[in-house]
C-alpha cells in the first residue's frame, strides 16, 4: 500500500477529528509503545531460532567428526572391513622367510666369485 503526502494528512486530520486533540497524543504513545514491544519481540524470536539451528548444526558437525558412518550392508567396504577385521592378529604382514640355500659340494668356499664352477 502506497500513501502519498495527501492521504497522510487526510488521515492525520479524520484521525484528528474521531479521537480530539487530547487523546490523539495517548494513542499515538500506545502505539508506539505496542510497535517496539512487537518489534523487539520478533528480534528475540529470530535470535532464539538462529541460536537453535546454529547448536543442531554444530551437534551434526560433532557427531560426522567422531564416527564416520557406517557402510551399507552388503557392500564392497564392509565385506573388505569383515575380512581384515577376522584375519590373526599374531600373523604378520611380512611374506615368510625362504630357507637357506645348501652348500656347494664341488669344496669351494663361495667366495671367489666363481659360483662353484671350474672352468675349462
Amino acid at each position: 500500500m502506497n500513501l502519498g503526502f495527501p492521504e497522510m494528512l487526510f488521515l492525520g486530520l479524520l484521525a484528528l477529528l474521531l479521537f480530539g486533540p487530547r487523546r490523539l497524543p495517548e494513542m499515538g504513545r500506545q502505539i508506539g509503545k505496542a510497535l517496539s514491544q512487537f518489534k523487539r519481540a520478533s528480534t528475540e524470536f529470530q535470535t532464539q531460532l538462529e541460536d537453535e539451528v546454529r547448536q543442531l548444526e554444530v551437534q551434526e558437525d560433532s557427531q560426522r567428526s567422531i564416527a564416520p558412518p557406517a557402510p551399507p550392508e552388503g557392500s564392497v567396504a564392509q565385506t573388505t572391513a569383515a575380512s581384515s577385521s577376522s584375519a590373526d592378529p599374531t600373523a604378520s604382514a611380512d611374506p615368510p622367510a625362504t630357507p637357506p640355500l645348501p652348500a656347494s659340494s664341488n669344496g669351494g668356499d663361495g667366495a671367489s666369485g666363481d659360483n662353484g664352477a671350474k672352468g675349462a
